[in-house]
């Protein structure tokens, strides 16, 4: 089993624990701590820390309904529990439990849809601020080279890419943002199949991923 060498950083892991973070990328995050140790040891770091502020904050005068209307708010939310509390899948599964409850099960679930150069894509369903999908890379191949208009995380859920900045393998988590151009390519072996999430389209290098983009969704 590879060590995870990639981490998230402290700014996301105390969006993630102060519940800031868009859906999208609360799943990746989600998904990540549930196969990373130390990231969801930090993460609790920073839940005991948010608890003191609280605990700290004094009392404030509510309006009268309030309780009712975080009851009615608590039976409306339809975010899948294992999005906030991550747990371990089940021995031999490729997906975390968190991920799989979006998916509806594991890697044999995903209704893949080809994007051309032998990638494909599934795009999961949530929160509109921010998209999220499930990407396979057959061994040697490369996505085209992009920039990012905002932030971009990739988890990398079998397999392994390299990039200009480094290698990532399974657990490892690569955080990009609007400085960094770069072009992905999936080690030789089996299928690379990363979760990715993003909160502004790709700036893409070359004209046809570009033409192709709006029909792709990212």
């Amino acid at each position: 089993m590879n060590t995870i060498k990639h981490h998230l950083t402290d700014a996301l892991l105390i969006g993630y624990s102060a519940g800031t973070l868009p859906e999208a990328f609360n799943l990746v995050v989600a998904t990540h701590i549930s196969l990373c140790d130390e990231c969801r040891s930090r993460m609790h770091s920073f839940d005991a820390v948010g608890g003191n502020v609280m605990l700290d904050a004094g009392t404030a005068e509510m309006s009268d309904g309030s309780f009712d209307a975080v009851l009615a708010m608590i039976a409306n939310d339809n975010t899948p529990e294992a999005a906030e509390k991550p747990q371990k899948a089940a021995e031999g599964s490729v997906f975390p439990a968190p991920l799989q409850d979006y998916v509806g099960g594991d890697l044999s679930a995903v209704k893949w849809r080809r994007i051309g150069g032998g990638v494909s894509q599934a795009v999961l369903r949530t929160s509109p601020d921010a998209t999220v999908r499930l990407l396979k890379i057959p061994g040697g191949v490369a996505v085209p080279d992009h920039g990012h208009r905002g932030v971009e995380l990739t988890l990398v859920l079998q397999g392994a890419f390299k990039d200009e900045t480094d290698s990532f393998h399974t657990g490892d988590i690569e955080v990009a943002n609007e400085d960094m151009v770069h072009q992905p390519v999936a080690e030789e072996g089996m299928d690379c199949i990363c979760l990715a999430a993003t909160d502004a389209p790709l700036r893409f290098s070359r004209l046809l991923p570009r033409l192709a983009q709006g029909i792709m969704g990212i």
